[in-house]
């Protein structure tokens, strides 16, 4: 007789677990699909902070942590993208608001004195270095340093610097060419030619140091072209770029045939180095 009543108990305990069984269910859908927001969100962020226009990235990014001010993550990826779009100002602004975040690092120390360095703010640049415990050792933390050195005038800080900083990377003629044009104002001119000419061995696009390279020859009277790998344009500029250094020096003849040179040099109207040669031979 007592039987029946066990049915009743029994349909109601498969109703309980099946209805626990179906919210469990759901929930696991949920966390399916929290879990592909999450995956999407972050393919989102790595897209913008590397292949998109950096303001776009901006845009998206301002967004974002308007949204969830607290994740450093996006804090991160707001300063990142600032600093692609070469809004320094802004950049420095954002860094600063990362490293003052729970879960900042070292890395974003040195980003944030790299968007100082950018503002042409060497005090606060050096107050956030001095900051990075030593043991922190990376190309643009020695690199930055270099920098900051430089701007001191603190050359024998710089120089050790600059070598460390060379040191730690498969690609140093950037960081070269700092160095030579550091050799250069501080009129070691043999030093600064070696140092860009190493720079261009390094990378043979890197023009700034072809420039900077016959701004040295140039100040030691030297106005041959150096034998260094050049497109038609480049041996135009890089003339220019004689003629104009010859000009302050008060060359002012040789300067003239640099600049014929230029004009006839390059495969298109040269209208700077015209400009340069109409003015002295005017005056």
């Amino acid at each position: 007789m007592r039987h029946p009543f066990l049915i009743p108990t029994v349909v109601a305990c498969g109703v309980i677990l099946s209805a626990c069984a179906k919210e469990t269910e759901e929930e696991k859908v949920e966390r399916t699909f929290q879990e592909v927001n999450v995956i999407d969100e972050t393919n989102l962020n790595e897209v913008l902070l590397t292949a998109a226009d950096p303001n776009e990235a901006v845009t998206y990014f301002h967004g974002a942590v308007q949204k969830n001010p607290d994740r450093i993550d996006l804090q991160r990826g707001l300063a990142i993208s600032l600093t692609r779009a070469k809004r320094n100002t802004e950049a420095s602004a954002a860094w600063k608001r990362v490293t003052e975040m729970s879960g900042t690092n070292n890395a974003d120390k040195v980003e944030y004195a790299d968007a100082l360095v950018r503002s042409g703010d060497w005090t606060k640049a050096k107050a956030t270095l001095d900051k990075i415990p030593p043991t922190y050792e990376t190309f643009k933390r020695y690199r930055l340093e270099a920098l900051v050195a430089d701007s001191r005038q603190d050359w024998k800080r710089a120089d050790h610097f600059y070598e460390t900083a060379v040191g730690l990377t498969t690609r140093p003629a950037g960081v070269m060419n700092n160095w030579g044009y550091s050799k250069m104002t501080r009129g070691q001119y043999a030093e600064a030619e070696r140092l860009f000419t190493e720079a261009i061995r390094q990378d043979k696009t890197l023009f700034t140091a072809k420039n900077n390279l016959v701004l040295v020859r140039s100040a030691q009277g030297n106005y041959g072209m150096p034998v260094i790998p050049m497109n038609q344009v480049e041996r135009a500029q890089l003339l220019n770029t004689m003629g104009i250094s010859a000009v302050k020096q008060g060359d002012l003849n040789t300067a003239k045939n640099l600049f014929r040179e230029a004009i006839a040099t390059h495969p298109r109207h040269y209208d700077e180095a015209v400009r340069s040669l109409r003015a002295l031979e005017e005056a």
